[in-house]
Formats: structure tokens, sequence, C-alpha cells
């Protein structure tokens, strides 16, 4: 095993240096923030630790140099747009953690943000440039911390012998460490807010209805919330085709014994052709991703609509919205933009939309579309935005705090084709317009004076709300539906997708079901 940072005897510099409870760590000073990267949280999950709950972290001699982000978490080759760490250690020493602070004094008690990765489950790490939290945490004066989880066959897989949700459990080993160092780095350990985008999100929706999770973080937010958690059951039959691509039983006994690297492959070979299964797994079939969080009875007891409308997240704030044409970001990487046929609108409708007289509804509701606008259309609901709507409507439900927004203003890259697509809230709340998707998003180019202060308006918001619980607009609620406007000239209104919520009232998200 090769560790994520080198153990440098003695004290020393005036490079920051922190006892964590583990051992000392030494950072770096960087624009006026003190930057320590690469803490290991948790022991690495290989040997005996592989395909299992993750184990407390044993401690160290000396001082840690905490100069360079941990090795990413194996994962398929990714999205486009989504680099590799610029500047990430080898080895195996996944479970780590990276802090931006401004000043590293136990006693400045500063609201500290924590930021979960998205990904579709099976790609992300905490060292991409594009979750660069110097901006957050110097604009916000708070602490921010990311951290890498298991994705894909080692986080998500759901494998005979071994728990479920290993990525969940990840993120809550993450969050016991900040309970138990952040105050070491200047942080509140009672002023804790996750956030995260897509599946990030998703973990997000799943933290707040984990038991193990409570107590962990007092606020959350969840950008762009998907709404896929599986079955035990469907899980089960996915885990069980996913071994067979690697030629083995979904035991964690058989899939140890093999490089995590190659399990990989595995992934992404199923992920190729899951449209094929469409009448054992249903909905999941054409999403292309064989992972999601799991409703196991355990780990996660229930969807997080369930939970939070019972009240589990009535002690915590919730920040919940999405962009407004969400699935166009895929249409234009899978190049099918504008090339959308009746029969894939007609198919998309009849497997997506809700209840027996879902596809008439959509059409009576919006009758004037293209092909290409209906289908992201229905896309973007399913997937993305009524997901997210319905989870405000949960929590308010539940007698918790809810605000909602969506994001309307354009991304320029691509012409201008991918609007105010999935994705375009991760740049412009880390002010990171050049770094993975945000090159994309904004063609390489430097942001414009109206991007810069919708970045600077996003930081502002999000951190007002990790400090006071405040965003700065009105709370959700369903008489008026007040949701923020976030576009150049930002506005408080009633929801704007609106048919598409009638379409969808009354339906509920459960966990998608094995069919076959």
């Amino acid at each position: 095993m090769t560790s994520s940072g080198s153990l440098a005897p003695g004290a020393g510099t005036s490079a920051p240096v922190v006892r964590t409870a583990a051992g000392a760590v030494r950072g770096r000073r960087e624009d006026g923030l003190a930057v320590f990267r690469g803490i290991p949280f948790a022991e690495p999950p290989v040997g005996e630790g592989r395909f299992a709950a993750p184990r407390p972290v044993r401690a160290w001699d000396g001082t840690r140099e905490a100069y360079r982000f941990g090795p990413p978490p194996p994962q398929e080759a990714g999205i486009q747009g989504r680099a590799r760490p610029v500047d990430a250690a080898l080895g195996d020493d996944w479970l780590t953690v990276n802090v931006w602070t401004p000043d590293p004094d136990p006693a400045a008690r500063r609201p500290v943000m924590v930021w979960i990765y998205g990904g579709a489950y099976k790609v992300g790490h905490a060292g991409s440039p594009g979750y660069d939290a110097r901006h957050l945490a110097r604009d916000g004066d708070l602490v921010v911390v990311t951290f890498n989880y298991r994705v894909g066959m080692e986080g998500f897989a759901r494998i005979h012998d071994a728990p479920a949700n290993r990525g969940l459990l990840d993120q809550v080993a993450a969050l016991e460490w900040v309970r138990d160092n952040i105050a070491a780095f200047g942080g509140d350990p009672d002023q804790v807010t996750v956030f995260g985008e897509s599946a990030g999100a998703g973990s997000v929706a799943a933290l707040l209805a984990m038991p193990r999770a409570a107590g962990l973080f007092r606020r959350a937010i969840a950008q762009s919330v998907p709404g896929t958690y599986f079955s035990d059951e469907l899980a089960r039959d996915i885990a069980t085709a996913l071994a067979a691509e690697a030629g083995l039983s979904p035991t964690a006994a058989a899939l140890a014994a093999v490089d995590p690297r190659r399990l990989t492959d595995a992934g992404e070979a199923l992920g190729a052709k899951m449209a094929q299964y469409q009448d054992r797994w249903g909905q999941a079939a054409p999403t292309a991703t064989p992972f999601s969080p799991v409703v196991d009875g355990e780990v996660l007891p229930t969807t997080p609509w369930r939970a939070l409308a019972s009240g589990a997240g009535r002690d915590i704030d919730l920040v919940t919205g999405h962009n407004r044409e969400e699935f166009q970001l895929f249409l234009v990487l899978g190049g099918t933009l504008g090339k959308i046929t009746d029969e894939q609108v007609t198919g998309a409708l009849r497997l997506l939309a809700p209840g027996p007289d879902g596809e008439r509804a959509y059409r009576d509701a919006f009758p004037d579309t293209t092909a290409n606008e209906m289908y992201e259309r229905i896309q973007s609901d399913w997937l993305f935005r009524m997901p997210t709507l319905h989870l405000a409507e949960a929590q308010t439900a539940g007698g918790g705090r809810a605000y909602a927004y969506e994001l309307t203003w354009p991304a320029p890259g691509s012409g201008g084709a991918l609007r105010a697509c999935h994705g375009l809230d991760i740049p412009l709340v880390f002010g990171t317009f050049t770094a993975d998707l945000g090159a994309l998003l904004f063609a390489g180019a430097d942001p414009t004076p109206e991007a810069e202060a919708l970045s600077a308006r996003f930081r502002a918001s999000w951190t007002a709300f990790a400090r006071t619980g405040d965003p700065g607009w009105p709370a959700y609620d369903t008489g008026r539906r007040q949701v923020q406007i976030l576009d150049a000239r930002p506005t408080v209104t009633a929801y704007p997708e609106e048919r598409s919520r009638r379409i969808w009232e009354g339906h509920e998200f459960s966990e998608l079901p094995l069919i076959g």
C-alpha cells in the first residue's frame, strides 16, 4: 500500500500544522487560506476492508504532509469535462478529506460546508479542479471540506455478504471525521452544512433519511436531486449482472479477489447495454447507470421523500433546486440534439410519465413543443426536476423548512445549445469556469461580468445559508410556491414549471422495482 501523504518528523515551518485525532497534519498557505489535502478519514478499503464498511483510521506518529489530494477511488473513464486531479497521490488511500480554512484557530468556530461530488454514483473525486473551494472559503469566511467516497462496484453494487450503500457509509464516516476534528481547523462542528449536486444531491437526500447520519449536519443543500433509488431486489439483480460481466459470482469473496480497477470495466460494459434489460429493470434501464443508493431497510430504511414527509428532516434547514433544461447536457454530449424522433418521444413518455394517462397529460400540456423539446422535458422532469421539487414539498409536509430555486441562466458553451443544463451550477458555485465541466459549459473562455456576478450571488446565498439558515429568499410552501430564479436578473416568483408540477402532483417517488 502506498500512502497518500508522507510522514515528516518534527514540527517545523511556517506552514500550518493541525493536530487531528489520528495525528498531526501540515498544510500550505494558499491565497490567504490554510489548505490541507489528502487527510485519511478511514483506513484504505482494500484487503480485509474490501466491500466492508469504512474502518477507523489508524493513528500515525510525527506530522503528516497534507499537500496532495488522495488518489481517486476506482472508477470508469468518466463523463466528458470531468478531469482527473491535477496533483493527486498514488495508492489505495481513497478515503481522504481536504480542508480550506481562513485560519486553523480552534477559537474561530466558523460555519462549515461539506461538499459531496456527483457523477452518477460511478465516477467522481474530490481532487477534481472544478471543486477547488478557495472562493467559497474566502468569500464566505468559512471552512470548506471535500472528500472522496467509493463509487461504482466498490461503493454501490448490492453484493452478497457485504453492507449495502458502502459509498453512503463512507460519507457518514467523513462527516464523523468533521464532527471530531473540524474545530481544530477553525470550524464549528455544530454548524455543518452538507451540499452536493446530482449524485451528490442524491447522497445528501439519502443522508437526510439515514439514522446513522442523524446529528452530523444542521443544514443541507441538494442541487438537482436525481429520483433514482433502487429497491433491494432490483439492486441485487443488477449486481448479479455486473458480476457476470466480470465472469464472477456476486459475492464479496469472489469480487474481492479481483483488482478493483478491473471491476470498473464490468460497470462500464453493463452501463452501455442496460437498455436491453428494460423488461426486468424498467425505468432504471435507460439511465445507463447500474448504481444508485439502495433502499435496503437498514442503512437506508426508506426513500428521502417518505422520510422527510414523516418528519426526518424537521430540524434541518434545506435548500433544493434544479436547472431549467437539465437533460440538455446529455443530448449535447450524446450527439442527439436535434435528432430525437417522435418514436423516441413516445417511448420516453410511456416509460417515464406518471400514471396511466401520463403521455396524454404531457401532450395536452405542451401541445406546440418539438420532439427534442418534449424529450428533454420528460427526461428532465422525471430524473431531476420533479424529484427535486417533491423533496422540498416533502420537507414542508414533515414540518421542516425548505427553500427552492431554479437556475435559468444559459451556459455560453456549445454555441448556446446547452442552455441552463445539468451541472451548470457547479462552476457557478465554485467559481471554477475553466476547469472540468466548466471548460465545456463556458467554452474555455474567461467568464463575462454577468457570469461572475451570478457566481458571486450563488456563493453569497450558499454561504449565508450555511451561516444563518436563510439563503436570502422566502421559504417554499405549497400555497404560494415561491422560488428563487437564478439568472442575470434574479427574481422571486411562483414555481415556473407549473404545467409539469400539475402532471406530477400526487405522484410518489418510490424506490425503482425489479419488474421482470
